[in-house]
């Protein structure tokens, strides 16, 4: 552009000195409007030159985030599918925890039922056994404790003072508890024999435990005499070491020295029984 100004003045010159004044106005005119075109011109190249350069600027610094948001929404994609895999292990292990708070519940509610149950029906229970075994006797009870039924009976009326051979009155007793057991084939009788604090020495015997043990076993003997299964019988000796009292007078160790036949149903068996017990409640037996 440089060299057509040039050119375009050295023929104006030329052209000067072989035409008219007027002519040589007319030039002068034309030049300095091309003059100012060419200036305008420049100054709008320079201004698209510098927009060209900050729109570059701007497609770099837009190249740069578009990278950090497809990084950005990999980012999520991943995040996502973490989450997807600890939310479906999360919801089954909350499920799991459901089942199981479930079930638990369940068994608490049955559990409530039974004791419920249970309570309602002591007294019954006990008189029904007591109407089975035909006893009336202060030195006998027959009660219930925590779901297990018992019957505790004075060693005065089943042995002799210092003696593990039982009496004749003791067979009439046990053939009554005999049979409450045999009524019941599927329960488990508990003979468990206690002693007063009183030292016990007498060959072959050395100790209370000695004289407890051989205790239980004579009435499971009879017991067995009387027609109860064997497999049904379990023989316990408890020394002095649960007394219902102090042993501090006569009457108390009295007291103490006791054989206790516990009756063992099974859970199911046991509701049955408490059922049976309910229903005959209901009808006024």
């Amino acid at each position: 552009m440089k060299k057509l100004i040039v050119l375009s003045a050295c023929s104006m010159l030329f052209l000067a000195s072989c035409v008219s004044k007027k002519e040589h106005i007319a030039l002068q005119e034309k030049y300095q409007e091309t003059q100012d075109l060419l200036n305008t011109a420049t100054v709008k190249l320079n201004s698209c030159l510098s927009d060209v350069a900050a729109a570059n600027a701007r497609v770099e610094t837009m190249k740069d985030q578009l990278a950090d948001l497809r990084k950005a929404n990999q980012d999520l994609i991943d995040t996502k599918g973490n989450l997807t895999t600890l939310t479906q292990k999360g919801a089954e292990n909350l499920e799991k925890s459901l089942e199981s708070l479930k079930e638990r519940d369940l068994k608490i509610t049955r559990l409530q039922d039974a004791l419920t149950k249970k309570d309602s029906v002591t007294l019954a229970v006990v008189t029904s056994l007591k109407k089975a075994v035909g006893i009336s006797d202060p030195d006998i009870e027959i009660n219930v404790e925590k779901g297990v039924v018992f019957i505790s009976i004075a060693d005065k009326l089943l042995f002799k003072s210092g003696s593990y051979n039982v009496t004749t009155r003791a067979n009439e007793i046990l053939g009554k508890v005999a049979k409450v057991i045999n009524s019941k084939p599927d329960f488990e009788a508990m003979v468990e024999s206690h002693t007063d604090n009183v030292p016990y020495n007498k060959p072959p015997l050395i100790d209370n435990w000695d004289l407890s043990v051989k205790r239980a076993t004579s009435v499971v003997r009879v017991l067995e005499s009387l027609g109860v299964n064997s497999q049904q019988l379990i023989a316990s000796g408890r020394s002095s070491y649960v007394p219902l009292v102090e042993n501090d007078t006569a009457e108390n160790r009295a007291k103490n020295r006791r054989t206790r036949i516990v009756v063992l149903p099974k859970i199911d068996q046991f509701y049955e029984m408490v059922e049976s017990e309910m229903k005959n409640l209901s009808e006024g037996n």
